[in-house]
């Protein structure tokens, strides 16, 4: 046997070797056994990287014999995709900055494109690649990139579909339209600020000091999240929904420095000529990662993010969770879902703008009709009967008959034997009151969305075409309160947003020192202040449910308010002046003041 035949037998024995670890890998869950997953990432990962070292070793011979460069774009695509995976499980930035590496390389490398002859199979592989190159870009916000790929996956689905009639591509015509429907909700107002937390723009000078010397008596680590949303036709690409990709983004840090500014290289040069990489010896330069990532950020919050869940999936992660959280550690549970019969969040709350004469007679003839709705009360105090825990759930979608796809508030009680951050986003969310003096050990945090969204332009009430409202205002403030009042992104002044965003970063600097000072602050809000991102969704929650208050006529029924419970101080209250005043400098300051119903300074 020649020396080049036996190269390419070890070859593909590696490669062999390697997939049958990939696939071992692939199917595990993305949450639990923590350390299992890790020894199983590590053994694949030694092996794509043994196996990535052989071809560049040997690559003349390798490619004499016939290796082909779409093989060298497949292997580097499955390194790409095991460190997507590994960020999905461990939501540590640097194993998706190691995934966009490998892509970026792929496509600059054009490892694809020499096959354009009918090779069906090498098509769907290069399919799969620009899926997962878009998903990665979207998570690390590479706008440009997005962008370019979008057109570069349109093109190929095309021709895909041209050279290739006797195959059915719908599904990849799908795909595109998703990224086209994500990316046109996403980008609105992008350009404001980053959804992650940047010390840029939420760390604030004034309140940092009484924030480092706040200490409760007992105080959490935030370590775990569980992310799940389903709405019908909502917006979503792959597995990634609109809701849980904006928590998912609001529960990370942003990277400093000149990360921050970095802009994507595309595949072409200034002067828009195709740089050839057909030369290029397949090296890819891993160490360029410590150059995207920031050492001096804590790590981010692991997070499960669950596509559809039936209701017994979602309680077996819950659970999962639950038992390997850390000792002296809390868990945030996100709910974004339509609750009953799944019916999508119906615009019946919505302010239709104009004078507040007007909008207050509709409001009021709507809270009139009140007893005709199949909305129950929920009462926060008095004796709570088992049986109301289990009289309304959310819908997490159409899979068979019974109860496979209904979740209870009752079913969250057994996890309130540890501590226990809840957010809820859905029209019966209120009947997640029930929990609160019910819990079996721990007493939980709960933010509860209004039942119905607010917006003066009856059409922003789609939740199929812009996400939920009340998790848009806890992961982008401004955006939210510019949605809700019609201000469109092509209204945009930047100066005029800048000045927004210092309006709200003074106020909730501002509270922060109240929060860190009050005497009555309860202890469920009291042990997470110090973490930065639970501290930031309490100060968001306080904007919002004073935007609520405040947009309705004072005779509005509480169902158009965000609840939380246990309270937070009285000085934290909608008709309190500090918080007050935020809203009306924001109104006053982008011209909507008419749209609310204030009281003068």
């Amino acid at each position: 046997m020649s020396q080049d035949e036996v190269v390419s037998q070890t070859f593909r024995a590696l490669i062999e070797s390697a997939d049958r670890k990939f696939a071992r890998v692939r199917d595990l869950p993305l949450y639990g056994h923590r350390s299992q997953n890790q020894h199983y990432f590590q053994k694949v990962f030694k092996a794509y990287m043994r196996l990535w070292k052989y071809q560049q070793e040997n690559r003349a011979k390798l490619v004499a014999s016939g290796l082909n460069r779409w093989e060298i774009g497949e292997i580097a695509s499955r390194i790409g995709q095991l460190y997507f995976n590994q960020y999905m499980r461990t939501s540590e930035a640097r194993f998706i900055v190691e995934a966009y590496v490998f892509y970026e390389a792929i496509l600059s490398r054009k490892y694809f494109e020499g096959a354009k002859v009918k090779q069906l199979g090498v098509r769907f592989k290069e399919l799969r690649f620009y899926a997962r190159f878009l998903l990665v870009s979207l998570i690390l916000n590479r706008t440009e990139m997005v962008k370019f790929l979008v057109d570069r996956f349109r093109d190929l689905v095309d021709d895909c579909n041209a050279n290739f009639r006797e195959t059915n591509f719908k599904e990849w015509k799908i795909v595109v339209q998703e990224i086209v429907r994500f990316t046109k909700v996403d980008t609105a107002f992008a350009y404001i600020r980053p959804l992650r937390y940047c010390a840029m723009f939420d760390s604030h000078a004034a309140s940092l000091p009484y924030v480092a010397r706040f200490h409760a008596k007992k105080v959490l680590k935030f370590k775990d999240a569980i992310l799940t949303s389903y709405h019908r036709n909502e917006v979503k690409f792959a597995e990634l929904t609109l809701d849980t990709y904006r928590m998912l983004q609001c529960l990370e840090w942003e990277p400093t420095g000149s990360f921050y500014q970095k802009r994507p290289v595309l595949p072409n040069d200034h002067s828009g000529a195709s740089i050839d990489h057909s030369g290029t010896s397949g090296v890819i330069d891993i160490n360029f990662v410590a150059d995207m990532t920031d050492p001096s950020l804590p790590p981010n919050p692991r997070k499960a993010v669950l596509y559809r869940p039936s209701a017994t999936h979602l309680l077996a992660v819950i659970a999962t969770v639950c038992e390997e959280l850390p000792p002296e550690s809390i868990m945030l549970l996100y709910l974004s879902s339509s609750g009953k019969a799944g019916h999508s969040n119906v615009p019946q709350g919505e302010h239709s703008g104009g004078s507040r004469k007007s909008s207050s007679s509709k409001i009021v003839s709507r809270i009139s009709q009140k007893q005709n709705s199949s909305i129950p009360e929920y009462h926060v105090n008095g004796k709570k009967e088992s049986s109301d825990c289990y009289e309304n759930y959310l819908w997490l979608g159409p899979r068979g008959n019974g109860d496979r796809n209904n979740l209870y508030p009752g079913d969250i009680l057994p996890f309130t034997r540890r501590p226990l951050f809840l957010i809820v986003d859905s029209d019966i969310s209120h009947a997640f009151k029930v929990i609160h003096g019910a819990e079996k050990g721990e007493t939980a945090a709960l933010l509860l969305s209004p039942l119905r969204p607010a917006f003066k332009d009856p059409s922003s009430a789609d939740t199929t075409q812009y996400g939920s409202q009340f998790t848009f205002f806890l992961t982008a403030p401004l955006q939210a309160f510019c949605q809700m009042v019609g201000i469109s992104s092509s209204d945009a002044n930047v100066d005029i947003y800048n000045d927004a965003e210092s309006i709200l970063s003074t106020s909730f600097s501002e509270w922060e020192v109240l929060l860190c000072t009050s005497t009555s602050l309860d202890l469920v809000w009291a042990q997470v202040l110090s973490d930065p991102f639970l501290r930031r969704v309490i100060l968001r929650f306080i904007l919002c449910r004073c935007v609520f208050f405040h947009f309705f006529p004072p005779e509005a029924s509480e169902e158009y308010l965000p609840v939380c419970l246990p309270q937070l101080p009285s000085c934290f209250s909608p008709k309190s002046d500090v918080v007050q005043s935020c809203v009306r400098r924001l109104a006053n300051h982008l011209g909507v003041a008419d749209y609310f119903h204030l009281s003068d300074a």
